[in-house]
């Protein structure tokens, strides 16, 4: 949901409060002309070239709920008894009252992460950028935190991830980018404050109700505030609640909405958040930032951090030159940030740039999609990206890794096909830019996010459209068995003359062009072939 005016109020009642915790700070707040309001964002920013011309990035959304290997929201749903993640929990850590998120964090060791092997895997790949993780909902920083004892340096790993990426990245000569996804913590883990509503645990609360710092002396976690950790109680479930569906109930509406505002009468968790979002920023200079949020969080404190950043990237590159993202925008907005599609897809070619971001599988690894095959398939892969080119869009591609670190062997096939078609097909991509319209084809594609899932498989007669040193791409979707003709192309329709159409990877093709369109036949499909794309040399072809 929107953050609303009720958000939009506390996020002003914090603003002053956050910006007087940063300006003391040894960031300090970033001078430059750029304001913490949506027509000055919208005035200064400019969408940096090397992001037009990336087309691809890779995301490591990686970090200890990859741990158990189940799948997304695990440090939520292990405390929702009923869910598999719950009973999963149960049978191999135990009961969360007693095993809880904190101690998940502890068994994230990395002992098996090679950032430059991965980072040069991606960028064989096709990555012209890559993406760390560098907070998500269950609140443990993955990076060196000035303002967050639960980090990674301190926990799990003992190291400071984001930075150790960002320096493989860099030597990559990859564009670096963080993902920030802090800001929904303190409403996604007030399950963690529960307890179970039926069987031999009945009643009995879950850890992060009865743990305080002092209870860790002589621990692991000793000198740790749980409570730092879980945010504290702002939406805990009443005693008394006897059923399981009574209590999913009770906290979809009370802790399971989507909101953008902070915790009602509590200004800490939104200047803490400014600080740790800000201290990124300075530490590591990234090249994009991801907000996991609808528009900017907190209102004017999410303007606040958007300024920032941008007055920051004058500092650094004598220019905007970086990209923030954000869900859901409305229309002036995208034009002061990015706007990022999350799992989903757009059915028209935008005007401005704008992104998608998808998995393979999972957003955090789940070993199923491993044993039961389901990852998406490199010929998927280069159908997306083929199609959010042509629409004028980048694809943020995530490649789920375990704990350990490592990624498996479906993964490596998925990746060394990508390989293989980037190779061939590169030029299509990299540096292109739409056509006067972004394809054709029957299969119709609702806009909107995270419904993938729903699509319907793409079809030889689906065509899409680049632009590029002068020639015009077009990609079909699947390998046509038989002729194949581009209405889009036709004579009286279209004025352009083609005069050689060539097969990327196999030759020049024969061809013919007249008022239905221009036709040719493809050569059968090879081995590990899919998405041909031909490309299409002639006079006025972008009229």
């Amino acid at each position: 949901m929107q953050i609303g005016r009720r958000g939009f109020l506390a996020g002003t009642a914090a603003l002053g409060v956050a910006q007087a915790a940063r300006a003391a700070s040894p960031m300090g707040q970033a001078r430059g002309p750029v304001q913490a309001n949506w027509p000055s964002l919208v005035d200064h920013y400019r969408y940096p070239d090397w992001f037009r011309d990336a087309k691809l990035g890779i995301w490591s959304h990686w970090g200890p709920q990859s741990v158990p290997e189940q799948g997304d929201w695990y440090g939520r749903f292990m405390y929702m008894q009923g869910h598999p993640m719950y009973e999963h929990h149960l049978k191999t850590y135990g009961h969360p009252s007693k095993f809880g998120m904190k101690d998940i964090q502890k068994l994230w060791t990395a002992e098996r992460w090679d950032p430059d092997a991965l980072i040069a895997r991606y960028t064989r790949a096709g990555a012209k950028y890559f993406m760390s993780l560098g907070c998500h909902h269950d609140n443990l920083d993955c990076y060196d935190s000035r303002y967050h004892a639960w980090n990674s340096t301190r926990v799990g790993p003992k190291k400071d991830v984001v930075g150790i990426w960002e320096k493989a990245a860099r030597r990559a000569g990859l564009k670096f980018g963080i993902s920030n996804h802090v800001a929904h913590a303190w409403h996604w883990y007030q399950p963690a404050y529960g307890y179970d509503p039926v069987g031999p645990h009945q009643g009995e609360r879950y850890d992060a109700y009865r743990l305080q710092k002092s209870d860790g002396a002589g621990l692991w976690w000793d000198g740790l505030d749980p409570q730092q950790l879980y945010t504290g109680r702002h939406a805990v479930i009443p005693d008394g609640i006897d059923s399981i569906e009574a209590m999913n109930q009770w906290h979809d509406a009370h802790n399971g909405q989507w909101v953008e505002h902070g915790p009602p009468g509590d200004t800490r968790f939104v200047t803490n958040w400014l600080l740790r979002q800000t201290d990124m920023i300075e530490k590591y200079r990234p090249d994009m930032v991801y907000f996991d949020d609808y528009g900017l969080p907190f209102g004017p404190v999410g303007l606040e951090a958007a300024a920032d950043y941008y007055n920051r990237s004058i500092e650094w590159h004598g220019k905007i030159d970086v990209v923030l993202t954000g869900k859901q925008l409305k229309p002036h907005e995208r034009f002061g940030i990015v706007q990022d599609v999350e799992r989903g897809f757009t059915d028209r070619l935008w005007d401005e740039p704008w992104q998608t971001d998808t998995c393979i599988g999972d957003w955090f690894y789940n070993v199923a999609r491993l044993n039961d095959r389901s990852y998406k398939t490199a010929e998927m892969v280069m159908q997306r990206l083929a199609d959010v080119v042509s629409k004028n869009g980048n694809l943020l591609l995530s490649i789920p890794q375990p704990g350990d670190g490592s990624i498996d062997a479906e993964e490596e096939k998925i990746l060394d096909g990508m390989t293989r078609w980037i190779a061939v097909n590169g030029e299509a991509i990299y540096g292109s830019r739409p056509w006067t319209r972004y394809g054709e084809g029957p299969t119709v594609l609702t806009a909107g996010m995270q419904n993938e899932s729903n699509a319907s498989a793409f079809t030889p007669q689906d065509i899409r459209f680049t632009t590029n040193n002068g020639a015009l791409y077009a990609a079909m979707l699947a390998w046509p068995s038989g002729p194949v003709t581009i209405a889009s192309l036709a004579r009286g329709k279209w004025q352009g003359e083609v005069e050689q159409v060539t097969l990327l990877g196999g030759g020049p093709v024969r061809h013919r062009h007249d008022g239905a369109g221009l036709h040719f036949t493809l050569p059968p499909r090879p081995d590990g072939g899919f998405v041909p794309i031909v490309r299409i040399n002639g006079r006025g072809l972008h009229a």
